[in-house]
Order: C-alpha cells, then structure tokens, then sequence
C-alpha cells in the first residue's frame, strides 16, 4: 500500500496556510503555534527547527515529544472524513491538527480548542 503524500509533505510547506487561515479569521501565528505545541509536545523552539529543518508530517509525529493525551476529544469532520474513525495513526494526527486549526480559524475559544488543557506553553 502507498502512503498518502502528506506523509512525505513538509510541514513547513503547510504551516503557512495553516497562519493564512488563521490570521484571515483574526487569529494569530502565535495561536497556531500553541495549537501545534499542545498536540504534539514540541516547545516553540523544537517547531521553529522543524519549521526550519524542513521536517515532513510523517517524521514530525513519529519525533512528537509527548503527544497530548486529550486529542481523542477531538471530534468532527475534515476533509469530508470523522477524525474519530481515522484508523491509520499518522494520517488521524495530521487530521486532528487539520480539526484544530480549523476551531481557531472559526473563532472557538482557545480553551475549548485545547479541551481545557492548557500547558502553558
């Protein structure tokens, strides 16, 4: 079977869209930034390098430091396909940051966008 091309797709490629989509709605680089910290356990320091390094989603998860616990109460629709019944584990992470990015673009409170998890990063 043949991996989706997402997998091999920088996420600095995507990360631009992700500010685009963000900043049109009024939201702010630093919000994605959080939204992707909280997921994945990176630092702000530790995405800035994978930004940098060119890091494709597949490795950018497989590294994830601490890959936050509440992300199975992301629920919903992406990309015309329930997040919850994603089986492929990479693909269904790239789907939820894909979910997230989507609440913050459509103005949901960041708490309830970090299912009142909140690490203070």
């Amino acid at each position: 079977m043949t991996k989706h091309r997402i997998y091999t797709t920088s996420l600095a490629s995507v990360y631009p869209l992700y500010i685009a989509k963000a900043e049109k709605k009024g939201r702010t680089k630093a919000e994605v930034d959080q939204v992707i910290c909280w997921l994945t356990g990176y630092s702000r320091r530790a995405l800035d390098t994978h930004l940098r390094k060119q890091t494709d989603f597949e490795t950018f998860f497989a590294k994830a430091p601490a890959i936050n616990p509440s992300r199975a109460l992301i629920k919903g629709v992406v990309c015309g396909v329930r997040v919850e019944d994603i089986k492929e584990p990479t693909m269904r992470e790239i789907r939820y940051l894909d979910k997230l990015i989507d609440e913050l673009a459509r103005g949901k409170a960041m708490d309830k966008i970090l299912r009142g998890n909140d690490p203070g990063l």
